[in-house]
């Protein structure tokens, strides 16, 4: 057994002892991919949370005179960039700059309120699935596969169409068809620990199901489930953009990336910049959140060495 000096005890006791968030954050800064999408990230936050700001104190909703629209020409002037409109306008006048940035706050916010909805109750059910198992687990396993199974998008357009879009609907519809892959998730890394040690401990002095699901399993299950919700905003993104495009999303005259795409498929030659941008801004968001939901999941698998 190695015998330590007096001096070499004292550096030992006063060095800083690392803690399970700052090893994950230093994982998390060795990941160069993982900090590229945390900026890419930052940066969207930031523009959609000042937008008021960059966009030069213009509305997104102000549109010009009817005078000055003239409907007749088939590329009005004013929708070319200059300096008022960097962007230029809509077909309706209205700042594209501005409905760019407000439009992402419609968006994000879909997307995270969305991920986190279809979470919450994709951990309840897997938790509660994958703890009582048997015939219950079953029941709850071939309905989510049920679920799972049905071609996600056709109905997603159907239920838009019936309930008329809107932020709150378009939410519900998300959530509808974003719980299973959460579920299956959580009920599987349930499934590897309920036979712990700790959890026959904690039935052993009495605790009851449910304290047992949710003071010692659910902190277990928090490392997938983060990488999930980094992950699920992006995809969520691109469904709400999918469907505002089809007509079928956020209405007028509130703005969303999608239904900028939607308003702007008339002018993709003569006012190219009106579907690029939008278009972008929804490629950028979703790369982000990809590249730091890799990166936090190499963070939070302690099997890998970075």
């Amino acid at each position: 057994m190695k015998e330590y000096t007096a001096n070499e005890e004292l550096k030992l006791r006063e060095a800083p002892t690392e803690t399970y968030v700052s090893n994950i954050l230093r994982r998390l800064r060795r990941n160069r991919m993982g900090m590229l999408g945390l900026a890419m990230v930052f940066v969207v936050l930031v523009a959609v949370i000042f937008a008021g700001p960059l966009s030069f104190g213009k509305s997104p909703y102000a549109m010009l005179s009817p005078a000055d629209l003239k409907p007749g020409q088939t590329t009005p002037e004013f929708m070319t960039p200059n300096r008022d409109h960097i962007l230029g306008t809509d077909e309706l006048g209205r700042d594209a700059w501005s409905r760019l940035l407000y439009g992402g706050r419609v968006s994000l916010l879909i997307g995270v309120v969305a991920s986190l909805t279809s979470i919450f109750l994709g951990t309840f059910v897997g938790l509660v699935s994958g703890f009582y198992g048997g015939w219950f687990d079953n029941l709850i396993m071939r309905f989510t596969d049920t679920m799972m199974s049905i071609p996600t998008l056709p109905l997603m357009v159907v239920l838009a169409a019936v309930l008329k879009g809107g932020v709150l609907n378009l939410i519900l519809i998300l959530v509808v068809f974003g719980w299973m892959g959460d579920a299956r998730l959580v009920r599987g890394v349930t499934l590897s620990l309920r036979e712990q040690e700790y959890i026959e401990a904690a039935r052993a002095v009495g605790a009851s199901p449910w304290r047992i699901m949710f003071r010692h399993l659910l902190p277990n299950t928090a490392a997938p489930i983060i990488v999930s919700f980094s992950m699920s905003i992006s995809s969520l993104i691109i469904y709400e953009a999918s469907l505002s495009y089809l007509g079928l999303g956020i209405p007028q005259p509130t703005p969303s990336w999608g239904n900028m795409l939607y308003n702007a498929q008339n002018y993709i030659f003569s006012a190219p910049q009106l579907v690029w941008f939008p278009g972008l801004a929804i490629f950028f968001t979703s790369l982000g959140f990809n590249f730091f939901g890799d990166g936090l999941r190499d963070a939070l698998d302690p099997k890998l060495k970075l």
